[in-house]
């Protein structure tokens, strides 16, 4: 028996178990069609790439092309995401995928395709893909439960590396058999076998407590919170890192089968098929290496077996060779991207899971397509076999990362979002844009005890500023010792609100970390104020009080 919901907490939570949520089976096994579209395109495009051009660089910039709109649009595809209903953006990116790989077939069926309007079909496609892909990361905990949150990620690994087990060779076979055209048709039709999945999804909205942020300030915001928050910061910059050194095994794939094998598309096909099938044993086995070595190790070992096999690659002229070390290739890198997919989710709370996913997102594409630009430009002076050599060991270097940004251990718990009693006294007549608006909170500290509240007070300030805090202060009265201000601003009252509404059990735990501290309790040592520079306010007699009872109070 199925269900479009998560099931209840006594179902199994072992590597399937998402699947038996017939909405997320659904999404999933049409993912599995529409990523192998996706990857023929990509398999036709560099091909094509080779017949119009013998330049290295165009060739490179095929996955350049698919890569930076990840880069450039997972971020405000995530603020959407985050704003709006996400069944709708996903929708929206799909259906541009699908009409710009409809374009580029019309134009490869009229025999008009150059290397440069190709590459800009290509770019208008990544687009929407990459405008669909946050949407769908961000929904997945709302399909499944939270235990299943790691194998239901994997999942979606193991959909994309089913299909790169299958998709280049068919994209071969078919570019070869039929002709790049075809290949682009399939791909197109893949996205709108996707589509149709989500429009069967009826997803259920909890109405939110205040009205959405503007765009400018959700993406603000999203910034702000990864910039804060070590588990997604040390993440996204590691992803970046890793996309950028180890970019050359797809990048290019399409010369290492022509130059150093001497083959044609089949044998390119053979190749990232080989990857394709390493990484799908590797999202298999994810949830048993994570709690053998733990995330850390983990990710780790897995670079250095990765940029083993690169540097490999360049001295390899066997096809069976090559192809077993795309296949470890594989198997490390999707394994190592599913454990970083992993902890941002479990180190986000779910108002701002989509930013900080669409953040991952472009650090990691962001890292493959400067890196593929910056690889494919070195060939030209250096070689190709020095060039992917070079790369396996910069790779293999980014394990050392490990030292200075470490990943962390998040609990589900932490997330939790937790509802602050007592509501703001308000007696002002004020909206949700008036601002800026200052927090003013007292404590009254042992001075034996200041150096330990000062050091509890940094985990505040970190919890304040990542939630959208900014100025943030902590003072000491010059004349009175025992007492401790802390001060922050938020740009107008609504985004106080959204501050409190984010409050998780991680930062009551920080909270209260600090309070124990002090002697002061209770509402009254938190001071709200209208911040109003000189000048700004300009009262004639004749105009009331804002304050005054006869104009309207506003507290949400």
């Amino acid at each position: 028996m199925t269900t479009d919901r998560a099931p209840p907490a006594h179902v199994s939570t072992g590597p399937l178990a998402p699947l038996r949520v017939s909405a997320f089976r659904r999404i999933w096994s049409a993912s599995l069609v529409s990523n192998c579209g996706h990857l023929i395109l990509g398999v036709a495009a560099a091909w094509e790439m080779t017949r119009l051009t013998d330049s290295p660089e165009m060739i490179a910039l095929v996955q350049t092309a698919l890569m930076i709109p990840l880069m450039l649009v997972a971020l405000p595809a995530g603020a959407l995401a985050d704003m709006f209903d996400r069944r709708k953006i996903a929708l929206i990116g799909l259906c541009v995928a699908a009409l710009m790989g409809a374009g580029l077939t019309v134009i490869s069926v009229a025999d008009l395709v150059t290397p440069w309007l190709m590459l800009g079909f290509l770019v208008l496609i990544g687009g929407g893909v990459a405008f669909y892909g946050p949407a769908w990361q961000a929904s997945i905990g709302e399909l499944v439960l939270q235990a299943q949150l790691p194998s239901a990620v994997a999942l979606g690994s193991v959909s994309y590396n089913l299909a790169r087990s299958v998709g280049p060779a068919l994209g071969g076979l078919m570019v070869t058999v039929l002709g790049t055209q075809y290949a682009f048709g399939a791909s197109a039709g893949g996205y709108l076998v996707l589509a149709a999945a989500f429009l069967l999804w009826r997803r259920q909205t909890v109405p939110a407590r205040l009205p959405p942020e503007s765009f400018r300030r959700a993406m603000v915001s999203g910034f702000r919170y990864a910039r804060h928050a070590s588990g997604v910061r040390n993440v996204v910059i590691r992803a970046f890192a890793f996309g950028l050194s180890g970019a050359t095994a797809i990048a290019l794939a399409p010369l290492i089968a022509r130059d150093l094998l001497g083959g044609g598309a089949t044998t390119y096909g053979l190749l990232l098929g080989a990857s394709g099938v390493g990484a799908v044993a590797g999202s298999l086995m994810t949830a048993w290496i994570r709690g053998w070595l733990g995330p850390e190790w983990a990710v780790r070992v897995l670079i250095i077996v990765s940029g083993a096999a690169l540097a490999a690659i360049a001295y390899s002229r066997s096809l069976p060779l090559s192809c077993a070390c795309f296949a470890l290739i594989g198997f490390g890198n999707m394994t190592v991207i599913s454990m970083l997919n992993v902890g941002v989710q479990l180190s986000s709370p779910r108002w701002v899971t989509a930013r900080a996913l669409s953040l991952f997102t472009s650090a990691l594409t962001g890292g493959v397509a400067i890196g593929s630009w910056v690889w494919g430009e070195a060939v030209s002076s250096l070689g190709l076999a020095p060039v992917i050599a070079l790369s396996g060991g910069a790779l293999a270097a980014t394990a050392l990362l490990g030292y200075v940004l470490p990943l962390r251990r998040e609990s589900e718990a932490d997330r939790q979002p937790v509802e602050l009693t007592g509501e703001p006294d308000v007696a002002l007549a004020i909206t949700l844009r008036s601002g800026p608006i200052a927090i003013c909170i007292d404590y009254r500290v042992n001075p034996e005890d200041a150096r330990d509240f000062y050091l509890a007070m940094q985990a505040v300030r970190t919890s304040r500023m990542r939630n959208g805090a900014f100025g943030w202060s902590i003072t000491r009265d010059i004349g009175d010792p025992w007492t401790w201000t802390e001060r922050y601003e938020c740009p107008t009252w609504g985004d106080y609100l959204r501050l409190r509404d984010r409050f998780t059990a991680a930062d009551r735990e920080a909270q209260l970390r600090a309070d124990a501290y002090s002697t002061l309790t209770g509402q009254g040592r938190v001071r709200r104020g209208l911040e109003r520079p000189f000048g700004s306010v300009r009262w004639r007699d004749d105009t009331p009080d804002p304050g005054h009872p006869e104009v309207g109070i506003y507290s949400p």
